[in-house]
């Protein structure tokens, strides 16, 4: 959520910020609300002092029957009051809580996914001389992948994974996970980026698959609505990222200055609907209801936040480097990051026999927007306070190991592994 004062000082940037992200939000009426709110709250603050003063007076003396009438008609006063301040704040708060996130000023401006911007590619494309198949055909014909019986399970969008694509799946987690915990391969990746930032080690963290719909709707990622898992009868929805869980963990905290970065890599079974996909990806486990994912949260001072960002993209596309995978990064247009965020990036990774990038890893910079409702601070040296910053990244997902068995595929329909995961991989050096 975006901060009032903010929304105040700079209408118009507001205005033309929100409508940049696809988010039209009436901000002039958001304004009005808010100085009728807060004259509200002026008159509020009145009546409480002048019972409270009349409390202490009737406390020194027997109360008269016009002092007993008084104190009743200034009860009431208050009652009637804070029952029109209530009403007033669930427009107000609503309103508030439709404000986008103001985008950094090198993102660029767009209206769809079209208009983000390729700034690099990395990698040689692999000439074949044979037919590249699908990582669906590959899977399909070696047992890797059942997405028939799954259905008969589950429904259509779940896959059973079998076999050595597990222990792949396996190997990739494993693998970045022993980046992130390792401060000195950390300190290379961010020289290597030109980066100032710490190069505190990642906790490895497996978190709730669950999470409470108030801190959903503060992590702004409960909605869309119709695309998340809603526990019947209960305030709990499974989490559709790990992030999710991971940003909340911090809820109505205030963390010192010197505990600063705090930096997780959790480990979760995520759940999407996927609504408004039907027909699309239906082949394969591209687009599924469940799936793996090894995510990145961090929680800095505001002054190291940008820099934090920029090294979960070093990291990606470090981990994208040491598997041998072609990929392209993309800085996302206005209307493509998404409401919470101030900066996004994806990294794109070459899919054989789509003849096609496709989205492999995002990192997303939020700056204060998510901890302003989660009220998760920090104390500086000082003993002020102030908001974190939080940044979410993805490490390394299924959709990575899709790339692997493409990029990878053999003319006889094995996949060769990557030489970093094979120490992951019992040695093996094909499946």
């Amino acid at each position: 959520m975006l901060d009032i004062q903010f929304i105040r000082d700079n209408p118009e940037l507001v205005k033309e910020k929100s409508a940049q992200k696809n988010y039209p939000v009436d901000v002039d009426r958001l304004l009005t609300l808010d100085a009728e709110r807060r004259s509200k709250l002026t008159q509020i603050d009145e009546l409480r002092r002048r019972r409270n003063e009349q409390a202490t007076e009737l406390k020194q003396q027997r109360p008269t029957d016009a002092q007993i009438a008084a104190g009743r008609q200034l009860k009431e006063e208050l009652a009637t009051k804070e029952g029109e301040l209530a009403i007033l704040d669930d427009t107000y708060f609503a309103l508030l809580k439709s404000v986008p996130n103001i985008p950094a000023d090198d993102v660029p401006v767009g209206t769809t996914e079209n208009d983000n911007v390729v700034t690099k590619q990395v990698g040689t494309i692999r000439e074949f001389d044979f037919e590249p198949k699908s990582h669906w055909e590959l899977g399909e014909s070696r047992g890797f992948i059942d997405k028939e019986r799954a259905a008969k399970v589950a429904g259509s969008r779940f896959a059973y994974l079998k076999g050595d694509l597990v222990q792949l799946h396996f190997a990739l987690m494993n693998f970045a996970m022993s980046v992130l915990t390792d401060e000195t391969k950390l300190k290379e990746i961010a020289a290597a980026a030109d980066l100032q930032v710490s190069t505190k080690p990642y906790t490895l963290v497996m978190p709730p698959l669950m999470i409470k719909t108030e801190l959903y709707d503060a992590m702004d990622r409960l909605e869309p609505r119709d695309d998340r898992y809603k526990i019947e009868g209960e305030e709990l929805w499974l989490q559709g990222s790990a992030e999710h869980v991971l940003g909340s963990m911090h809820v109505d905290e205030i963390i010192p200055e010197a505990d600063l970065p705090i930096r997780y890599a959790g480990y979760a079974t995520s759940f999407r609907k996927e609504a408004g996909t039907y027909g699309k990806d239906m082949e394969g486990i591209i687009r599924l209801h469940q799936f793996e994912k090894l995510e990145m949260e961090s929680l800095t001072t505001p002054e190291d936040s940008l820099n934090e960002h920029l090294l979960h993209i070093a990291i990606q596309e470090y981990l994208m480097q040491q598997l041998g995978l072609p990929y392209q990064v993309v800085m996302k247009c206005t209307a493509d990051i998404g409401k919470p965020d101030a900066r996004g990036v994806d990294i794109d990774t070459w899919f054989p026999a789509q003849q096609k990038y496709r989205e492999t890893h995002t990192a997303d910079h939020m700056t204060d927007y998510q901890s302003r409702r989660l009220k998760t601070r920090l104390k500086r040296a000082d003993g002020s306070v102030e908001l974190v910053h939080t940044n979410d990244a993805t490490a390394l997902a299924q959709r990575p190991m899709i790339a692997i068995m493409e990029n990878y595929q053999t003319a006889d329909g094995h996949i060769e592994i990557p030489a970093v995961l094979q120490p992951f991989m019992g040695g093996k050096s094909q499946i």
